[in-house]
């Protein structure tokens, strides 16, 4: 069995930030690959003004062409929006048997993830690979116990996308927060202008 870790989001777009904590999941943890799961949109943030997918694709297909291990899916693009994570796992356990999936989340999320379709189901099936945020590393009481929530020691990053948009619509120079070949993409198709 192949241990993919997936890495959901919207990379609306991608920055230094995700590609720091996936390359941590990579060397740090058990999992062999790493997957951006990008969310078309979340149940949790229907009013952000998104990219479209592909163009979201792109930008991760872009930061992360020398990275072997780390892969683009597109598998939520053609599931009934707004999409679960349960329904994901399940389409992507049908398509690749030979794969053992672990989520990996924020602690921020860990918050809320009882909220969550399913999570009892989520919880019993699949491991959680849950990383620091500054604003919020205290993990709920129920999840402490838990074989399948590993807390990890992973370094805390706070960049955010809504930051890049921002900094970008204000002409800002913020060419070190992303990768080279997202930045040339983002100024040649002028987006977030």
């Amino acid at each position: 069995m192949k241990k993919v870790g997936l890495f959901f989001g919207s990379f609306n777009p991608i920055h230094m930030g995700h590609l720091i904590l996936a390359n941590y999941m990579l060397e740090f943890t058990e999992i062999e690959e790493l997957w951006f799961v990008i969310t078309p949109v979340s149940p949790f943030k229907q009013n952000e003004k998104l990219l479209d997918n592909n163009t979201r694709y792109q930008l991760i297909y872009e930061a992360i062409r020398d990275y072997p291990s780390m892969k683009a899916s597109k598998v939520e693009f053609d599931l009934e929006q707004p999409n679960y994570t349960i329904n994901t796992l399940a389409v992507l356990e049908e398509q690749y048997p030979d794969h053992a999936f672990s989520l990996i989340m924020g602690s921020d999320n860990l918050q809320h993830f009882h909220k969550w379709k399913n999570a009892e189901l989520i919880l019993d099936r699949y491991p959680l690979l849950v990383y620091p945020r500054a604003n919020s590393n205290e993990v709920p009481e129920p999840y402490k116990k838990l074989k399948s929530v590993q807390l990890l020691q992973a370094p805390v990053v706070e960049i955010s996308a809504s930051f890049i948009r921002k900094a970008i619509k204000e002409q800002k120079d913020i060419r070190a927060f992303l990768p080279p070949l997202v930045w040339e993409y983002i100024d040649q198709m002028n987006l977030f202008k």
